[in-house]
């Protein structure tokens, strides 16, 4: 049977505050006690992520050389809570740490505290922060709830930072506020490349002010400077407050490393080239990229050494996500117009586009949801070499797949084969709200796949561009948009309100599954609610 839950959402405290709970649900925290002299503080709040059926990542950064600690409990349960040891953190992680704990109870919603613990015995004080646990893949769906998230990508890009003035990052209180069970991050996380100016002169002459820190003052090369890169975003108290009651399943694109990159591109070939003087290829700074991706975010690394970004996630029986990385494994960016695959038009790469298959076939869901950080049908083009090249999966010729398009063409010729339905795309990548419709009619093979959506959401704090082309390939057709008017001086700044994100609703009864694009305030885009229905097997 469903385990009660005592406590909504919004009757638990947010804003990282201490829990004030009774009874025997209280955590322990009165073992706790802060050294007044010289104790050690939690800073940049606390997160989770990467929750399964019974585990669930938790992250935390301390200010010195000092034990992690969490204590959780499950809500309305008669259990005990458990205090597990973490990991020791030190500069070598930039005193970042974290922590799966395990054994939680299928579909419970779990409170838990953080704090840290010096050699001398002086503990910070904890910081609450609440998950929501997955039923069981085994659990009748009548015995579930439905399945509610947000998606979106894109924080402080373009010269876009937190702004006191104008409130910070408040898109993300704005989806706390919608109480979802999790938040997929589809990728720029941060801008490691745009640096972060005092002010920016707007199209209607007023100033965005910006706070400002040395790491966000130029473009990213070290770890170092990919760290301050994510401090720069947890000083924000809206995100911070976020993390500590939305667990997140992140992804990164390439702002999490520098426009447009690609593990083999020459960077002294690029525009901005002098940025990168002590590199000379594209993985050489995703190395140190990914080093501070994997240190800042909940994110799981189950083989130590090996920080393999795609991976999937069941959420019971009514909905499984797929986390793709479509910046490891690419080939280089060129006209896209390969025809056939090969090292130069891969953009999944053999191990990955296996591993999704295998996933897919093997799913138990009925709704099958493949995260991504780029989407597929659109015109991205690639200017940082100065050529004609292309970004994404699409080259702008509608004809049969070439380039990147013909491993896609692979993947959805595969999906039809194997009779996979029910499945939607996710993803930001091009800063406005869209819903698109994949249909073979239109397709250039007209007997290649089986029809998808597509929806995109984003950004969440930076400018907005578009809106975009699309490829005629794969058939899309735009169902929905909200996107600048066509001769706006773009980027527009996220005070003119054109932000948004989405939220995903998959009812536990008639499996329904509904879709909305929603605004800076969280109110859906008028005509951006999509309801869809699962087809029988």
């Amino acid at each position: 049977m469903k385990q009660p839950r005592s406590l909504s959402r919004r009757e638990f405290a947010v804003g990282g505050s201490r829990l004030v709970m009774a009874g025997t649900a209280a955590l322990s925290m009165r073992m706790v006690h802060a050294n007044p002299i010289d104790a050690p503080h939690t800073t940049s709040g606390i997160m989770s992520g990467d929750v399964r059926n019974h585990t669930a990542m938790i992250w935390g950064k301390c200010d010195r050389d000092a034990k992690m600690w969490v204590e959780w409990v499950a809500e309305g349960g008669k259990s005990s809570p458990r205090r597990v040891a973490g990991p020791s953190v030190s500069a070598a992680s930039d005193f970042t740490g974290k922590l799966q704990i395990g054994e939680l109870p299928s579909g419970a919603s779990i409170q838990y505290h953080v704090w840290f613990e010096s050699a001398g015995g002086g503990s910070s004080e904890p910081i609450a922060g609440r998950l929501i646990v997955p039923w069981d893949q085994h659990v009748p769906g009548d015995e579930s709830e439905d399945v509610f998230f947000a998606w979106s990508g894109d924080t402080a890009g373009q010269g876009f930072g937190i702004n006191p003035e104008w409130g910070g990052m408040k898109i993300y209180s704005a989806i706390a506020k919608l109480e979802p069970q999790f938040f997929v991050h589809s990728g720029d996380m941060i801008y490691a490349d745009n640096p972060i100016p005092a002010e920016i002169r707007l199209n209607d002459g007023s100033i965005w002010k910006n706070i400002v820190t040395p790491a966000k003052s130029h473009a990213a090369a070290s770890i170092d400077d990919f760290r301050g890169n994510y401090l720069y975003n947890l000083m924000d108290e809206h995100m911070r407050s976020f993390h500590a009651n939305v667990p997140q399943y992140v992804l990164w694109d390439d702002h999490e490393t520098t426009n447009n990159w690609y593990p083999d591109q020459e960077l002294a070939l690029r525009k901005d080239a002098k940025a990168y003087e002590s590199m000379k290829f594209g993985r050489e700074l995703a190395e140190n990229a990914k080093q501070a991706f994997f240190e800042f975010t909940p994110i799981e690394q189950p083989v130590p050494g090996q920080r393999r970004v795609y991976r999937s996630f069941s959420r019971g029986p009514l909905a499984e996500l797929f986390m793709l990385d479509l910046r490891s494994y690419r080939g280089p960016n060129t006209p896209n117009m390969q025809e056939s695959r090969s090292n130069e038009s891969t953009i999944l790469g053999d191990e990955q586009l296996h591993w999704l298959k295998q996933q897919l076939l093997a799913s138990k869901s009925t709704w099958k949801i493949i995260c991504s950080d780029m989407p597929l049908g659109v015109i991205i083009a690639d200017g940082m070499e100065g050529k004609a090249f292309y970004e994404a999966v699409a080259n702008r010729d509608p004809g049969m797949p070439r380039g990147r398009e013909i491993e896609m063409a692979d993947l959805l010729s595969w999906m039809k084969t194997h009779a996979i339905g029910n499945v939607i795309w996710l993803t930001a990548d091009i800063h406005y709200a869209a819903a698109h419709r994949y249909d073979p009619k239109r397709a250039a093979d007209k007997d290649a796949f089986l029809p998808f959506w597509e929806f995109v959401a984003g950004p969440l704090h930076a400018g907005t561009f578009g809106p975009n082309e699309l490829d005629g390939t794969f058939g899309p057709e735009v169902k929905f948009q909200w996107a600048p008017e066509k001769g706006t001086k773009q980027p527009l700044a996220p005070s003119d309100g054109m932000q948004s994100f989405g939220t995903v609703r998959v009812d536990a009864k008639s499996k329904v599954l509904t879709v909305e694009l929603r605004d800076l305030e969280g109110r859906v885009l008028p005509g951006g609610r999509f309801e869809l229905s699962p087809e029988k097997a």
